[in-house]
């Protein structure tokens, strides 16, 4: 079993270099990057080759911007090529609960954003000719009690009602023309969803930002960001970096170099197995219209199948940071998941088992901004392909002096109370959720 992500396998080997190994064990970057010197003069330095750093690099390079991307490990290599690949509609809170926290007017408006930033990544592929295997596929969200259905039915009134956004129902009885297990009770159906090669589109997303002028250096750790007479002083451990703004795109990957930020983003492991290749007949049986899936639980499961047939899924069987040990007993719990929803696969081999960091913030929504003079975007809890493009480019416009007004912009966001970075709570949030999957 290969304990790194399936996504890597599927680069070009021009990407890679000479072995897909060396993606594994190297700090490599895409062919299409080079590396900047560790010391000189940028207007921006952006900390992070993810989605969220290198839509921003893209974006202010072309503005005109001299622009260094800082890359502790290589392009893409936290949660921008170790999730799901899942492109979905909406956010983290629920319809119901976005209401409630935040009002009719507000709760759609955030609605509209998460589903404007979708589009807008389909515009990005298609501009930059990324090779990502971008489709809309739809998504099922499935129905793990018959109470949890009965509140699709309330959400279908609430989607129409307030966002003027259709899905549909299907019945357990029917479920089987979307989904091969009779392990739930109903579907809700959102056409409007899709999916994506993760590691394909950030890698993509790369080379854009050099073709626009962006520089990235990856195997560059960033160890402090301190403010100076002309700006920000960018220390490394090759030396340090002058700028006139810093963007911090860390995500779940937030560390000391930013201590401010890391009191707001709480590092939650996800993780993720995938089969062998399963025959045409049996991949059809299991998501005969290629949806992307996920349940109704908090301690969700989702899963896909991939273009060559493998089923991806994936959950947060560990409420702690991925390392070897976790990754191989999360991919045992999911394994077991998986053949609970398909018994057909008892016996099929998981090639690939890994983990990888979400952000979650303390309202369970994405924000952006500027902490102590830093620009930031982050907390994407789950839902971050979309929504990482977007604000990545929304920053980026607001650095170039654009004056637009973001719903997710929070120059307030606070800090999280007794928390250092360090998510020592996170053990008794699991407990919680896995209570209310009990009682729901």
């Amino acid at each position: 079993m290969n304990e790194y992500p399936y996504w890597w396998d599927t680069l070009p080997s021009r990407t890679l270099g000479s072995e897909n190994s060396e993606l594994r064990t190297e700090n490599s970057a895409p062919a299409t990057s080079h590396q900047p010197p560790a010391t000189g003069r940028v207007d921006v330095a952006i900390i992070g080759a993810g989605y969220t750093g290198l839509a921003a690099a893209r974006l202010l390079a072309k503005s005109g911007a001299s622009v260094a991307v800082l890359e502790r490990e290589r392009v893409g290599w936290g949660a921008s090529s170790r999730n799901g690949g899942q492109l979905l509609t909406g956010l983290k809170l629920d319809p119901s609960t976005l209401i409630k926290k935040h009002g009719e007017a507000r709760a759609r408006q955030l609605f509209d954003v998460a589903k404007e930033s979708i589009a807008r990544l389909e515009s990005l592929v298609a501009q930059e000719t990324i090779d990502c295997e971008l489709t809309r596929t739809g998504h099922l969200q499935a129905a793990c009690k018959p109470s949890h259905f009965a509140a699709f039915r309330d959400e279908q009134a609430l989607l129409a009602r307030v966002f003027n956004h259709r899905v549909e129902l299907v019945s357990r009885a029917d479920q089987r023309s979307e989904v091969g297990t009779d392990g739930y009770h109903g579907l809700m159906i959102d056409e409007h969803s899709g999916a994506i090669n993760p590691a394909r589109y950030v890698h993509g997303l790369a080379a854009a930002a050099v073709r626009a002028g962006a520089s990235i250096a990856t195997g560059v750790a960033v160890t402090g960001v301190q403010r100076a007479s002309n700006g920000w002083r960018v220390s490394t451990a090759d030396g340090a970096i002058s700028a006139r703004n810093v963007f911090a795109a860390t995500n779940g990957y937030t560390g000391g170099a930013t201590p401010n930020l890391q009191r707001r983003f709480v590092p939650i492991g996800s993780y993720i197995i995938a089969t062998e290749p399963l025959t045409p007949d049996r991949a059809a049986a299991i998501l005969p219209k290629k949806r992307m899936a996920f349940d109704s639980k908090n301690f969700l499961h989702y899963f896909r199948v991939t273009p060559d047939r493998r089923l991806v899924f994936g959950g947060r069987a560990e409420f702690t940071s991925p390392d070897e040990n976790t990754t191989r007993r999360a991919a045992a719990i999911l394994q077991r998941a998986m053949t609970d929803l398909f018994p057909e696969l008892a016996g099929t081999r998981i090639d690939y088992a890994w983990g990888g960091n979400v952000a979650f913030t303390r309202d369970q929504m994405p924000h952006a901004g500027v902490i102590d003079g830093v620009f930031y975007a982050g907390g994407y809890c789950g839902h971050g392909i979309a929504m990482a493009t977007h604000l990545g480019e929304a920053i980026a416009d607001r650095i170039s002096g654009g004056s637009a007004v973001h719903p997710l912009f929070d120059d307030r966001f606070p800090a999280i109370p007794f928390y250092d970075g360090r998510p020592w709570f996170l053990p008794l949030v699991g407990a919680y959720y896995r209570l209310m999957d009990l009682i729901s």
